[in-house]
């Protein structure tokens, strides 16, 4: 998205520059130029400065070049739910005021949950809404997730927190321990064998020690974080996407962003309260790829519970409300957990997708209380109403021109239209 609007920018003579925060993200950037045929330069360590109005730049060279690199027209910030005021990337922003942004983040919203609005102390001033995850899924754009979450062997309670997360050192402690360790790896074993997967670790000795746990399984495997000479990171990274190891253990490194669509599974070993957190690992697996039919979450750490399946409807805003929840349903848990193979899926269905096994209810005596009926014809027609309106919608620029009259979210009118394409189909 972000490389076809700098594409058109660059065309009308702009001058942009392309703000990253890690170097695999940087690269990444610049690929996606190179692929559509825009020149551009890179300012990192390993480069020279040239004088192409695109530059793709890494945030901590950048800041240290302020003076010499070129004055952009246009900064376009890969993963900006990282900028705020006072930050490296804050610093770069007020260095030229006189530039426009474009922030772009499937998670927009900072790690404590606070919105990245102008309100909320951030540098934005207007948010627009892409297609739901549910949607995309829907349109093909993403793999459809299958969650299951073994049962937890570990507890939350006492844990510290700081800015509005779990402390990496008390998080590892809890979950650093053979039994978890081992849990994922037989549930690998048993639900998805050989899949190239991503293990989200708490510390580096825990990505360590989950690596050799599944070398011990015969599961070759390695771990990767911020601490590993670069050449050494891409190594591992790129074995992955060959299919030279089967599990990439990570520490705080390849949560977002990065692509290696071959990614079939995640493995979540570290608990979070944060939503975007949650959303930015377990899409790591939901990319697209040949011979790929659906993304395998495995959450041993109950965050599914927490934060709900990756495909919900959720509530985004500048500022900060309800970041990240799921909409509003009216139903306070939606979904159930199989007693028998441990998948995650919705209430209303009463077979488990999985394996089959057919949940039970627990019946519920009803209070007899005395009362009136009310009168609801009212209420009737005006349902009515609104399906006729949107039975008259003949095409998805119609629904979504009733959308907007309505007020809905833009994702609405691509999940009616789906549905009603399925149902032809």
């Amino acid at each position: 998205m972000f490389a076809v609007i700098t594409e058109a920018a660059a065309a009308m003579g702009k001058r942009i520059t392309i703000l990253t925060h890690r170097r695999e993200l940087l690269l990444q950037g610049s690929r996606g130029l190179l692929e559509i045929g825009v020149q551009h330069g890179i300012i990192s360590p390993r480069h020279s400065m040239t004088h192409d109005h695109v530059q793709v730049a890494s945030k901590d060279t950048l800041v240290r070049r302020l003076g010499r690199a070129q004055v952009p027209d246009l900064i376009v910030l890969d993963e900006c739910h990282h900028c705020t005021n006072g930050s490296t990337w804050g610093k770069i922003l007020d260095y030229y005021p006189s530039a426009k942004l474009l922030g772009v983040t499937a998670t927009p919203s900072r790690l404590d949950g606070r919105g990245l609005g102008i309100k909320s102390g951030g540098y934005f001033d207007t948010m627009v809404h892409g297609p739901s995850v549910r949607d995309l899924i829907d349109m093909g754009f993403l793999s459809r997730p299958v969650v299951f979450a073994p049962p937890i062997q570990y507890e939350t309670k006492g844990m510290r927190k700081r800015f509005g997360d779990y402390v990496t050192s008390d998080v590892a402690e809890r979950l650093d321990k053979p039994t978890i360790t081992g849990c994922a790896v037989e549930h690998y074993q048993k639900l998805c064998p050989g899949a190239p997967a991503i293990a989200f670790c708490a510390s580096v000795a825990h990505a360590e020690h989950v690596a050799a746990q599944f070398n011990a399984a015969g599961i070759d495997s390695v771990s990767v974080d911020g601490t590993l000479p670069d050449a050494i990171r891409r190594s591992r990274i790129n074995d992955l996407s060959t299919g030279a190891i089967k599990v990439l253990a990570s520490c705080d490194l390849i949560s977002e962003g990065l692509d290696i669509p071959v990614v079939t599974a995640a493995i979540l070993l570290r608990p979070t309260q944060s939503t975007g957190l949650f959303i930015q690992q377990v899409g790591r697996a939901m990319r697209i790829h040949p011979g790929k039919t659906h993304a395998i979450i495995l959450d041993h750490v109950g965050n599914t519970l927490t934060h709900g399946l990756p495909d919900e409807e959720r509530e985004w805003s500048l500022d900060g409300d309800n970041n990240g929840k799921k909409a509003s349903t009216g139903e306070a848990n939606p979904y159930v957990q199989c007693d028998n193979c441990y998948r995650m899926y919705y209430r209303t269905e009463m077979v488990c997708p999985e394996c089959g096994h057919k949940r039970t209810v627990q019946a519920r005596e009803l209070e007899q209380i005395e009362g009136e009926l009310e009168e609801i014809r009212e209420v009737q027609r005006a349902k009515i109403q609104l399906r006729r309106e949107e039975g008259m919608c003949g095409s998805l620029d119609e629904l979504q021109e009733l959308g907007r009259a309505r007020g809905y979210k833009p994702g609405w009118a691509f999940m009616r239209w789906s549905a009603r394409q399925k149902r032809r189909t």
